[in-house]
């Protein structure tokens, strides 16, 4: 661990009095103080609405003040002032049946987000939501609760996607997703990217505040701005409640703990990381106990959907060791083997084992932000990988999918995102026995924009099919993954775009792939 000259409170940049403010908008605590409306020259729910981490008895919810998402200063058009947010939640959509109603203060410390918490609503129910600010009401929002604790629901349905690099498309997928029905999102990571937009696949103009890359506080507000405006993005976040995780590019690109990807001082990289996690958390819909402290941030957590399924979110950046060799890719990189490398840290592995032997849940889910499967990139002899997902960290996984067995996990199933591309594998306890078991399966997901276009099979693809005998499914088109699960069988769909850097893409259902209770391993 690096020795910072700076505390961590000091990158943090707030004192009690600050923390106070920013807790504020949580709806932690509460205030009798009244607040003058402002008077606001533009709509303040420009960014739209968002509920997120479903419970049995309640939702979060969360919208950011913004008049104008695009102000450079990354304040939203919005006074230094704080401003007094009223939510209502019914549960029919013309809010006749309000059952919750209250205020919470978005304060300029967060941008002018809140994110107040809802309680005592009844589990697996759909429910609607609105806010109110300056005279102005927000679009309604739809939400939903999940099975009680305990309960065995007979199905699931969710989506999950990952990887929107704005430059790259048009977020079509999302309108497609808005569509569907929906029980909740899961979001893997990659939600931003840090990189300029000068250069895009959009063939559009962008304005100059946007291409450079994104850095401080301001400019990540102002990419995130950039992001939420987008209306497809906007109408899935307001049909479902979302479960959201990060990846890399929130921050930085394959950034490693304290190692930056462009070798930047600890010191230095630690301020742009708390700048990225708390615009981060601005801009989604997280609990107060994913508020940031600083460069730090609570985001592993798990939670059940009765007793058919957990979803175990991870943190697959904030704990790890540095890439090996380097990083990038290797045939002969004898580090990545070493037994002591970690990928989730030693108290995260430990919570995540302990899930596994407590959990009473049919189907495991993991949700992971790099592949966890091997990918070999040569049909050789030769195991070419990369080293920034799990590949980098073999020790690590090995463990991992032995004691799901060994814990007696009735069904591991792994979600990830991150590749751009759409796999379907076996889990194998050890790639480099021939006849290691299979103790689970993992779908990989595509990006919703990143990589441009794409295409059905590519020559990487072919080499990928005949390198990897675990790999039953490879597409490199974008779009997302829907899931249906019921106590028999998981079904993922390959819902897949024909191109996305003109809009209007239909959407189809490229393969179907089934894991069936009980028997590991994929069946297309």
């Amino acid at each position: 661990m690096a020795v910072h000259t700076l505390s961590r409170r000091q990158i943090f940049g707030y004192g009690t009095a600050g923390a106070a403010a920013l807790m504020l908008g949580t709806g932690a605590w509460s205030t009798d103080s009244a607040f003058a409306a402002p008077v606001l020259t533009g709509n303040p729910f420009s960014l739209g609405v968002a509920s997120g981490d479903p419970l049995p008895d309640g939702v979060v919810l969360w919208t950011r003040l913004a008049p104008d998402p695009f102000a450079e200063d990354g304040k939203g058009g919005m006074p230094a002032t704080p401003v007094r947010v009223q939510y209502e939640v019914a549960e029919d959509e013309r809010f006749r049946h309000v059952v919750r109603r209250g205020s919470v203060i978005a304060t300029p410390e967060l941008a002018h987000s809140v994110h107040p918490e809802i309680h005592g609503l009844r589990p697996d129910r759909v429910y609607f939501y609105r806010f109110r600010a300056a005279g102005h009401l927000s679009p309604t929002g739809r939400t939903r609760t999940t099975p009680a604790a305990g309960s065995d629901p007979r199905e699931l349905t969710f989506a999950f996607a990952s990887c929107q690099a704005w430059q790259d498309g048009y977020y079509t997928a999302y309108e497609h997703m808005a569509a569907e029905d929906l029980d909740l999102v899961v979001h893997l990571g990659d939600y931003l990217y840090e990189y300029g937009v000068k250069t895009n696949k959009r063939g559009v103009t962008t304005d100059p505040k946007f291409h450079t890359e994104t850095v401080g506080l301001a400019r990540y507000r102002l990419q995130y701005g950039l992001y939420k405006a987008e209306a497809p993005l906007q109408q899935a976040h307001a049909n479902f409640p979302w479960i959201m995780t990060f990846d890399d590019h929130e921050v930085e690109n394959n950034w490693a703990d304290e190692i930056s990807e462009n070798n930047e001082s600890p010191e230095t990289f630690m301020l742009r990381r708390a700048a990225g996690f708390q615009a981060l958390y601005e801009h989604a819909p997280l609990r107060r106990t994913q508020l940031p402290k600083g460069p730090d941030v609570q985001m592993y957590r798990r939670l059940s959907y009765g007793r058919l399924a957990d979803f175990t979110m991870l943190d697959t950046r904030q704990y790890r060791d540095d890439q090996p060799c380097g990083d990038g890719a290797s045939a002969n990189c004898a580090e990545r083997l070493d037994p002591d490398r970690t990928l989730l840290g030693a108290r995260q592995r430990d919570w995540v084992l302990k899930g596994f032997s407590r959990s009473p849940a049919r189907w495991q889910i993991l949700g992971n932000q790099a592949p966890m499967g091997q990918t070999d990139q040569d049909p050789g002899a030769d195991t070419l990988v990369w080293l920034d997902p799990w590949d980098g960290y073999v020790a690590e996984r090995n463990r991992l999918l032995a004691e799901a067995g060994t814990r007696g996990v009735r069904n591991l199933v792994v979600v990830t995102g991150d590749r751009h591309q759409n796999y379907a594998w076996d889990l194998k306890r050890d790639y480099a026995d021939p006849g290691s078991p299979t103790v689970g399966s993992e779908f990989v997901g595509t990006s919703v924009t990143s990589g441009g276009d794409g295409a059905d099979m590519t020559p990487q693809g072919e080499q990928f099919l005949a390198a990897n005998p675990h790999m039953r499914f490879f597409n490199s088109q974008r779009g997302y993954v829907r899931v249906r699960v019921d106590r028999d069988r998981w079904t993922s769909d390959f819902r897949v775009l024909p191109y996305v850097t003109r809009p209007g893409a239909p959407v189809s259902t490229r393969a179907s792939v089934v894991v069936e209770d009980g028997v590991p391993g994929v069946q297309v």
